[in-house]
């Protein structure tokens, strides 16, 4: 796209300044993402190609005037670009040269199928299309139909995932649901696994209810919510990417859009559905040196894994997925292994080689730790977050554009503290680490501590009046002359 505009600007009759480019995604923070890799890509021809991002709904007056200057590319949701199209501040009929839709098989499920037909009818009726998808189901030939004519299909001949020389996979079986939680406890405490973790689950409520569960052995974590602002949930990336904290818990992009055809995005199940269904986590979102991936809950479908499994091994980088399975979950881990092995190749995900028996000792901790967790808690702790992060993204705004360095500050994995926190669970005795790791395993220390400004050491002045303890020169006796 980029190169055919330069070509087109460089060789070509003068040309009145219009929107010649379109990229379509299915979440504001792809849209973020897409934007900054093209400002990236023309940063030597800046004056040339301008792009910009209307997917967040706030700025829609900043938008306008954006809008109004006529930028060569622009980026964002169906929805919000529909919705500019209504109020005539985009106009593409007569200037529209390239129609780019990333994530196509999201775009249905995140219930977008009416905007993308009405967005159509103010296209014009010729134009080069171009449509990416990781998978190829239902939705996505729906949309080619749709959106392409004729079209050529390019098909990646790689596997969807790096090999077992990059990317290790195992399988563990937890007997019971109690397990998952003494697993995880165990794996991050006694830091066997090494570096940033992110750690799915399939629906919001297990993710804050694994986050409290951590919180009651001083593990930092923070969980990815959609109904979370934008600015807080690029804010979370972005610290987590820097090392701030190596824990993030996140949801399916599936569970922020229901794939259900005919319903409406956000109408999942009560308690689980997002504020902001434009919000997406398991694709796209680029984070950086993820050294292990754990399926605390099994994914919902094979994409998912594979979705899931995408966001370690990146850049000839090392990477890991532990999958957690449920002996009921056999089912869904033998379709998931289908897709990855094929027919009769060796199996993929390995059996991960852990003893159980070797952290029953902290079987009784766990115990605890669930028990202050209660549905109350739960509610209470996504409510104080959203309170909170509110705060930050709308009444500090402009104080944080002015004050930069003090958006550092504000941390995202500290402690929400909903439940009943006992100090000494945070603590790990020698004698409770299994012998066979005792040389090897040093415990969770505590997170890295942002930079702030040294403490003078006061000194204490002595009062003898006070402490009666003061000790001054004393004085040396001289003789008297005789």
């Amino acid at each position: 796209m980029l190169q055919l505009l330069l070509h087109k600007k460089a060789t070509g009759p003068v040309m009145e300044q219009a929107v010649r480019g379109l990229v379509l995604v299915p979440t504001k923070e792809l849209a973020r993402q897409a934007q900054s890799m093209m400002q990236q890509l023309a940063a030597y021809c800046a004056r040339d190609v301008r792009v910009a991002n209307v997917s967040a709904a706030e700025d829609s007056a900043s938008q306008r005037a954006m809008l109004m200057e006529k930028p060569d590319v622009v980026v964002g949701t169906p929805s919000r670009i529909l919705n500019h199209l209504k109020q005539d501040n985009l106009k593409l009929r007569d200037s529209l040269e390239l129609l780019v839709v990333d994530e196509a098989d999201l775009l249905f499920s995140f219930g977008f199928e009416d905007e993308l037909k009405s967005l159509l009818c103010h296209l014009p009726r010729i134009y080069q299309a171009f449509l990416m998808s990781a998978t190829f189901n239902e939705d996505v030939q729906a949309l080619k139909e749709l959106v392409l004519h004729n079209p050529v299909t390019l098909k990646l001949q790689e596997s969807q995932l790096p090999g077992p020389d990059q990317l290790q996979q195992f399988q563990v079986v937890c007997e019971t649901e109690e397990d998952k939680f003494l697993l995880v406890y165990a794996l991050l405490k006694l830091s066997l696994i090494r570096g940033k973790a992110l750690l799915f689950v399939n629906t919001l409520e297990r993710g804050y209810r694994l986050r409290l569960f951590l919180e009651q052995f001083s593990i930092p974590s923070c969980v990815l919510n959609g109904e979370l602002p934008l600015r807080s949930r690029c804010h979370i990336i972005s610290q987590f990417n820097q090392g701030f904290y190596d824990c993030v818990i996140a949801t399916d992009a599936e569970i922020l859009g229901p794939p259900v055809k005919g319903k409406r995005r956000g109408r999942g199940s009560k308690g689980d559905k997002a504020a902001d269904p434009e919000s997406g986590v398991a694709r796209g979102i680029d984070f950086h040196h993820v050294s292990a991936v754990l399926n605390f809950d099994l994914p919902p479908t094979p994409e998912a894994y594979i979705h899931r499994a995408g966001r370690t091994a990146r850049a000839n980088n090392p990477g890991i997925v532990l999958t957690f399975v449920l002996p009921t979950e056999q089912s869904c881990l033998a379709q998931i292994e289908a897709l990855l092995s094929g027919e009769g190749e060796a199996p993929i995900l390995l059996p991960y080689q852990f003893r159980m028996e070797e952290i029953e000792s902290f079987r009784y901790r766990c115990r605890d730790a669930m028990r202050s967790v209660t549905k109350q808690a739960i509610r209470e702790a996504r409510l104080k977050e959203i309170k909170e992060e509110l705060l930050h993204s709308e009444k500090l705004k402009t104080y944080f554009e002015d004050n930069p360095r003090d958006l550092q500050l504000l941390r995202h994995d500290l402690p929400l503290h909903p439940a009943v926190v006992k100090p000494h669970l945070g603590n790990v005795p020698d004698y409770l680490v299994p012998a066979a790791l005792r040389d090897i395993v040093h415990p969770r220390k505590k997170r890295r501590k942002l930079p702030s400004c040294r403490k003078v050491k006061k000194v204490k002045t002595q009062n003898p009046l006070r402490d009666f303890k003061h000790r001054g020169k004393r004085l040396k006796a001289t003789a008297k002359p005789s």
